[in-house]
């Protein structure tokens, strides 16, 4: 588990494709002496397990399913990725909850200068849209945001100085693909509740007649 608030970035040495995927070689801009070879990490939002690692560079294996679903398959040579170990027991969850588990690729539609801030407009995968609330939280490339609005296929977020220099915002720009993760609450109470789904239609039993047979 993650909570967005980045703790640093890195850069890409290495990316081997495989027959089974890809392994990346990353460099980072933080100390991982309490990191482990069998920790996972997030990177760009993606939750990897370190294979292996040495000083301040670590491996880790590309799946296919991931290179299929996220962006981590146009990672190249010398690319800036967002990086954040998992949050521990006891400590403040500054962002929100993140898993690491990507839920589609968004792609940057405008990016308009606010003053010293940035405000980004994204465009979203259809599937996406029902879980993306004003004022509500999304991880983008792992960084937890506030959404200030959003439309069934557009979000749009305020990215502050401090978020530009702190992650690899600074140099995002329009046409740019980005990992999206929505709020994993409002993904569970659309599965809990799916009034409107067709699922419920079919197994539910009140129905026109029904109500009609009891005097409604």
């Amino acid at each position: 588990m993650f909570t967005g608030i980045i703790e640093g970035t890195g850069k890409v040495k290495s990316f081997n494709r495989k027959p089974d995927g890809a392994q990346l070689e990353i460099a980072v801009d933080f100390n991982l002496e309490q990191t482990n070879v069998g920790e996972s990490i997030a990177v760009n939002g993606c939750c990897l397990t370190i294979t292996s690692r040495l000083g301040d560079t670590f491996w880790a294996d590309l799946s296919p399913e991931t290179l299929q679903l996220t962006t981590l398959g146009f990672l190249k040579e010398g690319s800036a990725v967002n990086l954040e170990r998992p949050l521990k027991l006891g400590e403040r969850l500054g962002g929100h909850l993140v898993q690491g588990h990507v839920d589609g690729v968004g792609v940057v539609e405008k990016v308009i200068d606010a003053g010293e801030s940035k405000k980004i407009t994204i465009k979203t995968p259809s599937h996406l849209s029902r879980y993306l609330v004003e004022k509500g939280s999304i991880a983008i490339d792992g960084v937890s945001l506030t959404i200030n609005c959003c439309d069934k296929d557009f979000f749009e977020v305020m990215i502050i100085p401090h978020t530009q220099v702190k992650t690899t915002f600074q140099a995002l720009k329009v046409g740019d693909r980005v990992n999206l993760e929505v709020d994993i609450i409002g993904k569970y109470v659309g599965k809990l509740t799916h009034l409107d789904s067709e699922e419920y239609k079919k197994g539910t039993k009140i129905t026109q007649e029904f109500l009609k047979k009891h005097g409604f």
